[in-house]
C-alpha cells in the first residue's frame, strides 16, 4: 500500500495515473479523524448533542478540521485524499471541482445511499428517499419534487404555509415580549407547532408525542453502527405519522389545513413508493432549518448594516400574502453557508473513478467536508464573514455556479425542499424583525470586524428582545 510522506508531497502524488492514488498515511489518517470526522461525529450526525456542540464551540474542534483540510490540500494538491477505516474505505474530497462532479453524477457514479447514511437513517425512515435503492429512487424523487414544489420560489400552497409560519412566529413574540427574552427552547418549541402544521396539518400543531418519538429515533440514529433498530418505537412513529395522511385522504377534508400531508395524499405514486414514508425526511430537514433560523437571527442581532437592511424589507410587506424575500433569504443561506447543517455529504462510487493523479476503487465513500469548502481555500475573502449579498439577485448566480458552496448540496440528489424550506424560515424572520429587536446575551461574542466563528452552539443562543416600531 502507498503512503503519503513529507518528501513525496513536493513531487507528483503519482506520475502513473492509472495507478491508484496513495493512501493518506496512519498518522495522517488519525490527524483526519480527530480533527475533520470526530467534531463532526461528536456534536451528532443525526440529531445534535447540547453537550458536546457546547464542548465542539468551546474548544474551536471544528476551526482545527477546517486548518487541517486547508493544509492536507496544500500539501497533497486537489486530488481526493484516500484513507481507510477499520477496513471501510474513504476519500476526502477537497476541490470544490471534484466536489461538483461527485454530485453532479450522482446516482449515477456516486450512490447517496452509503453504508453509514443507510445505517442511521432507516431508524426512523426505512423507505426514505436518500437511502433508496436505484430501482425506487427516481419515483420517489418524483413524488417528493411534485409534493415539494421543488422549481418554484413561492410553492403552491405559500399563502396559507405563510400564515402558519406568521400565526406561530406572533404567538412567540407575544411571549418574548412579557419576558423580554428569547431562548433557544421557546424558538424551538414554536419551531416545532409551526412545522407540525406545515408537514402534518393544523391538527398535528400540538402532536408534541411525535416530535418526541422522532428525536429518540434520531438519538438511536448517531450510534446507528452500534445501536440496534427501535423498531416498536419507528412502528409507532410511522403509525403517527401515516394517520395525519390518511385524515387529509378522508373526503370532506380541508387541504389548505392539512398541509403537505393533504398534498402526499392526493398525489399519485407508483408502487412501492410509500408517500407517507417520505414524510419522515422532511420532518427532520426542518428540524436543521431552525437551527439555520436562529443562527441568522443572532447574525443580525450583531451585524447592524446587515440588520438595517434585513429590517427594511421585513417592514416593506404585505401582509395579506406571501411574497419571495430575496434578503432574508440570503441570510438564512448564509447561516447555513457559515454552519453548515450537513457537514459531510457522503456519496459511495460504485464503480472505480479516474482523477488527476489515478484512480480510486468502487465502493469508497467519498466525503465533502462542507465547513471547508464553504470557508476554506479556495474559497473567496467572505469565507469567515456574514454576507447576505452574495446570495441576492446582483450576486445569486455567481454563488450558485460556485462548486464550493453546497448549503443544500445540490445536483440530482440535492435537497428537493429548499425553496419551501427558505420561504419557511424567510418568513420567520420576517415576522421576527418586522417589529422588534434584539441584543445576543450570549456567548461567543459576534462582531461584524472579527471573523464569524467555524460553531455556534444554538442551545445556547439567548436573546434581549425589545418592540421596535
Amino acid at each position: 500500500m502507498n503512503t503519503r510522506t513529507t518528501e513525496t508531497a513536493e513531487a507528483p502524488r503519482n506520475p502513473n495515473a492509472h495507478g491508484p492514488l496513495p493512501t493518506l498515511s496512519p498518522g495522517e489518517t488519525a490527524a483526519v479523524v480527530g480533527d475533520v470526522l470526530l467534531p463532526v461525529l461528536a456534536g451528532g450526525v443525526v440529531v445534535r448533542r447540547p453537550r458536546m456542540m457546547s464542548l465542539v464551540e468551546r474548544t474551536g474542534w471544528d476551526r482545527r478540521g477546517i486548518e487541517k483540510a486547508r493544509a492536507l490540500r496544500n500539501r497533497y494538491g486537489p486530488d481526493p485524499l484516500p484513507f481507510s477505516v477499520r477496513g471501510h474505505r474513504y476519500a476526502l474530497v477537497l476541490e470544490p471541482e471534484d466536489a461538483h462532479r461527485v454530485l453532479s453524477e450522482t446516482p449515477e457514479t456516486f450512490t447517496p445511499a452509503t453504508p453509514e447514511k443507510r445505517g442511521a437513517l432507516a431508524q426512523f425512515q426505512p423507505h426514505g428517499l436518500l437511502i433508496s435503492d436505484s430501482g425506487e429512487r427516481a419515483a420517489r424523487r418524483s413524488l417528493a419534487e411534485d409534493v415539494l414544489d421543488t422549481p418554484q420560489p413561492l410553492h403552491r400552497m405559500a399563502e396559507p404555509l405563510t400564515a402558519t409560519v406568521r400565526e406561530e412566529a406572533r404567538r412567540l413574540l407575544a411571549g418574548s415580549e412579557r419576558t423580554g427574552r428569547l431562548t433557544w427552547d421557546d424558538f424551538n418549541a414554536a419551531w416545532w407547532r409551526t412545522v407540525r402544521r406545515i408537514v402534518l396539518g393544523d391538527a398535528a400543531r400540538d402532536d408534541e408525542t411525535l416530535t418526541a418519538q422522532l428525536q429518540r429515533l434520531r438519538a438511536a440514529a448517531n450510534w446507528s453502527v452500534l445501536s440496534p433498530r427501535r423498531k416498536e418505537l419507528r412502528t409507532a412513529f410511522l403509525r403517527r405519522v401515516r394517520s395525519y395522511v390518511e385524515t387529509a385522504a378522508a373526503p370532506g377534508s380541508q387541504g389548505e389545513t392539512g398541509g403537505l400531508a393533504s398534498l402526499v395524499a392526493r398525489t399519485p405514486a407508483a408502487e412501492g413508493v410509500d408517500p407517507a414514508g417520505q414524510i419522515p425526511h422532511w420532518l427532520f430537514a426542518y428540524d436543521a432549518a431552525g437551527m439555520a433560523t436562529m443562527r441568522a437571527l443572532a447574525l443580525l442581532a450583531t451585524h447592524p448594516e446587515q440588520a438595517t437592511a434585513a429590517r427594511e424589507e421585513a417592514r416593506a410587506h404585505d401582509l395579506a400574502g406571501p411574497r419571495e424575500l430575496p434578503y432574508l433569504r440570503g441570510c438564512a443561506l448564509e447561516s447555513v453557508r457559515l454552519w453548515p447543517t450537513t457537514p459531510l455529504i457522503l456519496r459511495e462510487s460504485n464503480q472505480e473513478t479516474t482523477w488527476r493523479g489515478g484512480t480510486v476503487p468502487a465502493h469508497t465513500t467519498f466525503a465533502l467536508y462542507t465547513p471547508y469548502l464553504h470557508r476554506g481555500e479556495p474559497a473567496k475573502s467572505y469565507g469567515d464573514s456574514f454576507a447576505p449579498h452574495l446570495w441576492t439577485e446582483e450576486t445569486a448566480h455567481e454563488a450558485r455556479a460556485n462548486p464550493a458552496l453546497l448549503p443544500f448540496s445540490s445536483g440530482a440528489a440535492g435537497c428537493p425542499g429548499e425553496n419551501l424550506v427558505l420561504l419557511t424560515t424567510s418568513t420567520f424572520l420576517e415576522e421576527l424583525l418586522s417589529h422588534h429587536a434584539y441584543t445576543l446575551a450570549s456567548h461567543p461574542e459576534l462582531r461584524p470586524t472579527a471573523p464569524v466563528p467555524a460553531t455556534l452552539d444554538h442551545f445556547a443562543l439567548r436573546f434581549r428582545v425589545h418592540r421596535d416600531g
